[in-house]
């Protein structure tokens, strides 16, 4: 491996990817940790879980909305930005991939979420 290619392994904005990941993961691991405790049991956990399933729908239904209303925003100053560089074609081609890529990221996210269930 060339020293250039190497070199994103190593940059600041890789390293700041892989502290969020870990930052959430600890986060989610924490979170099931201090629920089993409250609750009692992995079984009491779970059947608190199923409980609150109706809650955590329209929790990610908000956040589904709330981040579609945040893309349209980015999309709009970003299809202008680039209207002005020339460069409008290229962007609008990134954009349909990153939102299709988005729609089926969350389409299996949900699917996976009802078949649990």
């Amino acid at each position: 491996m060339s020293p250039m290619r190497a070199s994103w392994l190593f940059s600041r904005r890789a390293a700041k990817a892989l502290l969020w990941t870990v930052v959430i993961i600890a986060a989610a691991v924490g979170a099931n940790v201090v629920g089993i405790y409250l609750v009692g049991s992995v079984a009491g956990w779970e059947q608190w879980l199923a409980a609150a399933a109706g809650y955590f729908l329209v929790w990610r239904l908000c956040l589904y909305g709330t981040t579609a209303y945040g893309w349209v925003w980015m999309r709009r100053r970003l299809l202008a930005r680039e209207a002005q560089n020339g460069a409008d074609r290229q962007a609008r081609r990134r954009l349909v991939r990153s939102e299709i890529a988005g729609v089926i990221a969350i389409v299996a996210l949900e699917a996976s979420l009802l078949m649990q269930g």
